[in-house]
């Protein structure tokens, strides 16, 4: 059975993936390298841990990673009244 916490990773993880496909394959593909290469994990795993996106973000990108987490945020609003989705944005910005 698919719980509220499976959910809420799936959305984040679609979010995550269609700001950055949005940019271009190359970025999706760079921060991808960059989250394995430095943390040993994936997109997924950022939703427990988007400490570690938001390091890759701000290493490949500097300023203008901020652009990048609005598109995030933007993607997932109309579920920022769900706890888990609120402190998975929380951290990122």
């Amino acid at each position: 059975m698919i719980g509220s916490y499976d959910v809420m990773k799936a959305l984040a993880v679609l979010a995550i993936e269609k700001t950055l496909l949005d940019i271009g394959k190359p970025v999706y593909d760079e921060v991808i390298d960059r989250l394995n290469k430095k943390y040993n994990c994936y997109i997924p795993d950022c939703f427990e841990k988007p400490e570690y996106l938001k390091a890759v973000l701000k290493e490949l990108y500097g300023e203008s990673y901020d652009e990048i987490i609005s598109s995030i945020q933007k993607e997932l609003d109309e579920f920022v009244y769900k706890k888990r989705i609120e402190e998975f944005l929380h951290v990122l910005l």
